[in-house]
């Protein structure tokens, strides 16, 4: 089993940048890709950004690529997001989750969630 736990989130203005961090509860983190997910106020869950579990492949949402980064550090079993030019409409609880192998797909096979974190943008 792996516990996530999502931090970083926060009220920021529009155009300003954001990192979140996932943080893994140890060894068996390595072994899973981690993907983003965004939800935002009234909506569904939605993918935002994956990444493997050797960090050699990546994938993103079409609204995130350019202005979002995911990355992992396997020594600290964290990944991040890099979210830069915010925008209103990416206010969201952001979720962080441990992924299957294929994550080069919108809708990766899930196997554990983080409890989320809040990224509220101000226009």
């Amino acid at each position: 089993q792996v516990q996530l736990v999502e931090s970083g989130g926060g009220l920021v203005q529009a155009g300003d940048s954001l990192t979140l961090s996932c943080a893994g509860s140890g060894r068996a983190f390595s072994s899973y890709g981690i993907g983003w997910f965004s939800q935002p106020p009234g909506k569904d869950r939605d993918f935002v950004a994956s990444i493997s579990w050797g960090g050699r492949i990546t994938y993103y949402v079409d609204s995130a690529k350019g202005r979002f980064a995911i990355s992992r550090d396997s020594a600290k079993y964290t990944a991040y997001l890099q979210m830069n030019s915010l925008k209103p409409e990416d206010t969201a609880v952001y979720y962080c989750a441990a992924l299957g192998s294929d994550v080069a797909t919108m809708n990766p096979k899930v196997y554990y969630w983080g409890q989320g974190t809040q990224v509220t943008v101000s226009s």
